[in-house]
């Protein structure tokens, strides 16, 4: 199973900080170093020093990095033009040598778009279809063609759809709850499907939604990947367990019940009940991003396990 680390900057954190830990990610031996896509902090977290902007942030790292995966969970599809948006993306796959992801979702956080005065429209999930077709129309359009689309919210003409990333294919990532829609169009668009911050039971439920999405449109389910995002508290023994927990203010029955946390070994046992359902990648949400400690921990004592 991949693990991969997954950062929530907008609750408060610098680029420094986000390279500091990039950097820890990639001489740990984790496969990648992914963030959210948000501009306001949530919950009682104070956001200090600011929010950093998720595509500024992974070019930085692009260049500052050499092996891990570098992604979003998820792009908001209300904060960039999907025309801008593949041009950012295909620029940082090109500054890093082709180790971009994209995780593309409609966008939620609605107190965020009031903040920043950015639109927050009522059909967020047919623009995310749209926005979809037209980033992988670009970056699949032959050099020196050109591609145009006519949708009910984007229009493109005669785009010459460059630049074009170094990967042949910039893998797509789809996630969420929803049991139609979603499933629908990962079947169509995705490299792999996400679902966050689920049970092991919903998660194999949500998983067959998208198998059975996929071979309604006629493509091998066993071409997606299938992966979770799940809040990571790893201690040595109880008392670090519950004095990371008290740092991210949370309770360690509630991390335990809906996360990965406790020892070790009790986080290896339950990632193996996610890998019965499927899932062969898990994105750790890491809140304290100054418990560089924690990361070597889970590198050293539940990664070592999994390979």
């Amino acid at each position: 199973m991949d693990l991969r680390i997954f950062t929530e900057p907008q609750q408060g954190a610098s680029y420094d900080t986000l390279l500091t830990v990039a950097r820890a990610t990639e001489d740990l031996g984790f496969d990648a170093f992914f963030r959210s896509d948000h501009y306001l902090s949530m919950g009682s977290a104070d956001g200090l020093p600011g929010p950093t902007d998720a595509w500024i942030t992974l070019a930085g790292l692009a260049r500052e990095t050499r092996r891990i995966r570098l992604g979003t969970l998820m792009t908001a599809g209300t904060f960039r033009l999907p025309g801008v948006l593949a041009i950012q993306v295909a620029q940082v796959d090109r500054m890093s040598g082709g180790r971009v992801e994209l995780g593309l979702g409609a966008g939620w956080f609605e107190e965020e778009h009031r903040a920043y005065g950015i639109p927050f429209p009522k059909e967020r999930f047919a623009r995310l279809e749209e926005q979809l077709a037209i980033l992988t129309g670009l970056w699949g359009t032959e050099t020196g063609k050109t591609f145009s689309f006519d949708g009910r919210y984007y229009r493109l003409e005669d785009s010459p759809a460059l630049p074009k990333p170094v990967q042949r294919k910039v893998p797509v990532l789809i996630g969420g709850h929803g049991a139609t829609r979603t499933p629908r169009l990962a079947a169509r668009y995705a490299d792999e499907f996400n679902i966050p911050f689920a049970s092991p039971q919903d998660t194999e439920r949500q998983f067959g939604r998208v198998r059975a999405a996929a071979e309604a449109a006629g493509r091998p389910p066993g071409d997606l990947v299938y992966s979770n995002a799940l809040v990571v508290c790893v201690g040595r023994d109880d008392a670090e367990v519950s004095r990371r927990a008290a740092a991210i203010g949370r309770e360690v029955d509630e991390l335990k019940s809906n996360g990965l946390a406790g020892s070790p070994a009790e986080v290896v046992d339950k990632l193996g009940r996610y890998a019965a359902t499927g899932s062969s990648r898990v994105y750790l949400q890491v809140l304290d991003l100054h418990d560089l400690d924690h990361l070597e921990l889970i590198s050293a004592q539940v990664q070592s396990q999994l390979d």
